[in-house]
């Protein structure tokens, strides 16, 4: 991070150079579906970024502008929550793990809205409330649990040395927000979110627009495969996605249940 803050936009423009080769290698050992997230998650992020920071001025970078290795470091981001979501550790403890963090964030949200903080926080309690939804009744707690230990750091990390700033006032509710907002890990379980569900409808459009071009013509029956209405292949991505719902839906009742174990996912 240090490097990054002592160098200019073209320095910027090296540390995306160096965050695309670090990711595709990552992405080399991965499965196909994994590899779509974090395409889905990168590009999501790259349109997040512009809007929050350029366009609506939620926090700002050091020249104002959206530095090139910040959304594909979002995709390791992303790679590295999926990696210990799915690991013997998170899946043993999941309820521990859940506690901790609930513990620590909720404390730092009332700190933030105590009166006795340097800068309010009001925003950010408000993210930390949504924070606790999406991992009590979202899909993937435990991918929302890993990125909070992931992004609070870098968010903690990055402010202090002045890589980017966030706004005293948050633009969209004008709460106030410190720098960094307590729950701002809220906004990575969007990312996640949108990676999650998103895959297994562009891993079928894929498929299906493959499929047209290799048929070479426009059918009613080809039609109806190309959106998706007839696709032989649909029960594979289907499957795929019915297994990550059932398994997060056993995370999320282990959370809930001490007496409920979960077994960790078979990545074969």
């Amino acid at each position: 991070m240090s490097f990054e803050v002592g160098g200019s936009v073209g320095r910027q423009y090296a540390l995306g150079v160096i965050a695309l080769v670090c990711l595709v290698g990552f992405l080399l050992g991965e499965t196909r579906e994994v590899r779509v997230q974090v395409v889905i998650a990168v590009a999501f992020t790259t349109i997040g970024e512009y809007v929050a920071s350029v366009y609506m001025g939620g926090y700002t970078y050091r020249f104002e502008n959206v530095p090139a290795y910040v959304p594909l470091g979002h995709g390791m981001v992303y790679l590295t929550a999926i990696a210990l979501a799915r690991s013997g550790l998170f899946l043993r403890h999941a309820k521990a793990i859940a506690t901790v963090v609930v513990v620590v964030c909720g404390a730092w949200s009332l700190w933030g809205i105590s009166g006795y903080a340097e800068q309010g926080d009001t925003g950010g309690a408000l993210l930390f409330c949504v924070f606790l939804a999406c991992v009590f009744t979202g899909r993937s707690p435990l991918v929302y649990l890993a990125a909070f230990f992931i992004t609070t750091w870098l968010e903690l990390v990055g402010t202090a040395v002045g890589a980017w700033k966030w706004a005293d006032i948050d633009p969209v509710f004008g709460l106030s927000q410190g720098n960094p907002p307590s729950g701002v890990a809220v906004w990575y379980c969007l990312v996640d979110a949108v990676a999650l569900g998103g895959a297994p409808f562009l891993l079928r459009g894929l498929t299906n627009a493959r499929e047209w071009f290799i048929s070479g013509g426009a059918s009613p029956n080809r039609v109806g495969r190309f959106l998706g209405f007839s696709d032989p292949l649909a029960h594979e991505h289907e499957n795929f996605q019915a297994q990550m719902f059932l398994t997060s839906e056993a995370i999320s009742t282990s959370l809930k249940n001490p007496e409920l174990v979960v077994e960790p996912l078979d990545k074969t």
